[in-house]
């Protein structure tokens, strides 16, 4: 295996062609290795087969192409493309259930699959997100279903993914790399896999430590974006601007104060308290407690709307809403978790009509003009780059009332003409 992976011959079989597994196959297709892409979407897989992209991400399509045309990369929905390949590298979905469990049964069917699919040798790759111990249970599952033996007739790695959306290929390239093998000569073969394209650094450990690595990483930031909210509440009592204070701060060497907002979105940040508490046997009060108060963040967001009606007497159940981003991060399509929704969720009932508009997502208007005629407020949930240089003059004319209330610190300096609310915003 190891010379075949080193000789670029080891065939690889990448399962969920989502916004992690469509990139890592294509870095792997264009890095010589022959690729087959799984996917039980067929809309997905006809697309990709085009040459198109079903995710926005910058130079996807370039290099999706350029994959597809040298016959490195091929996609299908059929199992039985998949069967005999020396690698399967998995990247499906891990959400939470309702409960804020999280749900495994994604990951576990595409185990299955990989298990009816590899051959004696064959290498298996996690790259979702999973609670620790996940990767140590997939291999016994994968035993009870073929027989094999972890560590002997198969190699087992857990190896998650570390880029954000938007800069995917570069980090994929750039970023360092964790590695975590149920056995060492596990991670060993996966780190020769992966430098075919990695240049950061990769560190290897056992499969246990990597899950938590990931995990902790995602928790830290999410409890440093909770401190920044709670910092964006005390700035309202005491009317100052909380982004002015935070750069303040954040001169000190040793401070690295986050950005307060709308709400925490994503498919990692939102999710991987849960799962990093998941199988804990007490309760941990300050992670929760961050979970908390991110997840109240849409009702922040709120509370400034109707503050502004009340200034104007405008009754809530009259009032026309526009919410600008649906995405969960600026210039991305990407709608998991996001606080978009969580605001629309919050409001929905309590006024006349919200629409809604974002520029990379279908919203109830295809355009920006559309969505702000005769609306009394603009409620900005996304940071897009479009959103930063509005026409402010001109939206101004469209809208019957003139409110704004920012959710992501678009707008530094408040247009004239309009009713301001901002979270963190206290001076207004």
């Amino acid at each position: 295996m190891r010379e075949r992976i080193e000789n670029k011959q080891a065939e690889i079989a990448v399962v969920g062609l989502g916004y992690i597994g469509l990139p890592t196959a294509v870095m792997f297709a264009n890095s010589g290795f022959n690729v087959i892409g799984y996917e039980i979407r067929r809309e997905v897989v006809e697309k990709i087969s085009s040459g198109t992209a079903h995710i926005v991400e910058p130079e996807i399509n370039e290099l999706l192409q350029k994959a597809i045309k040298s016959g490195r990369l091929k996609v299908t929905s059929d199992p039985e493309d998949i069967k005999g390949k020396d690698i399967y590298i998995i990247c499906v979905q891990t959400p939470l259930r309702e409960d804020k469990t999280p749900n495994l049964e994604y990951l576990k069917s595409a185990v299955k699959t990989v298990a009816k699919a590899m051959k004696k040798g064959s290498l298996v790759i996690i790259e979702s997100t999973v609670p620790p111990l996940t990767t140590v249970r997939m291999a016994e599952l994968i035993e009870d279903l073929t027989g094999f033996k972890a560590g002997r007739d198969f190699y087992m790695v857990h190896a998650p993914e570390r880029v954000m959306p938007g800069r995917i290929f570069k980090e994929l390239v750039y970023n360092s790399r964790i590695l975590g093998g149920i056995t060492k000569e596990s991670a060993d073969l996966a780190e020769i896999l992966y430098r075919a394209f990695v240049k950061g650094q990769i560190f290897k450990t056992d499969s246990i430590t990597s899950e938590m690595v990931k995990l902790m990483e995602n928790t830290f930031r999410d409890v440093n974006i909770a401190l920044a909210n709670e910092f964006a509440f005390l700035a309202h009592q005491y009317g100052i601007n909380v982004f002015e204070a935070i750069e303040l701060a954040n001169t000190h060497p040793r401070v690295k104060i986050h950005v307060p907002g709308i709400g925490v979105g994503g498919h990692c940040l939102p999710k991987d308290p849960y799962l990093l508490l998941s199988s804990a046997k007490e309760d941990f009060g300050l992670i929760e407690k961050a979970r908390e108060i991110n997840e109240s963040m849409p009702l922040m967001a709120k509370d400034l709307l109707f503050d502004a009606f009340r200034m104007i007497n405008l009754p809530p159940e009259e009032a026309v809403v526009t919410v600008l981003g649906l995405a969960y991060k600026g210039n991305s399509d990407d709608t998991r978790n996001s606080p978009a929704y969580a605001f629309i969720e919050v409001i929905k009932d309590d006024v006349k009509e919200v629409r809604s508009y974002d520029p990379y997502v279908d919203g109830t208007h295809k355009t920006l003009e559309e969505a702000v005629k005769g609306s009394d407020a603009i409620v900005i949930a996304t940071d897009h780059s479009q959103f930063k240089w509005l026409n402010w003059e001109e939206l101004r004319k469209l809208m019957r009332n003139k409110i704004i209330v920012d959710g992501r610190h678009i707008i530094d300096r408040p247009p004239k003409g309009f009713i301001f609310k901002g979270i963190g915003r206290g001076e207004y």
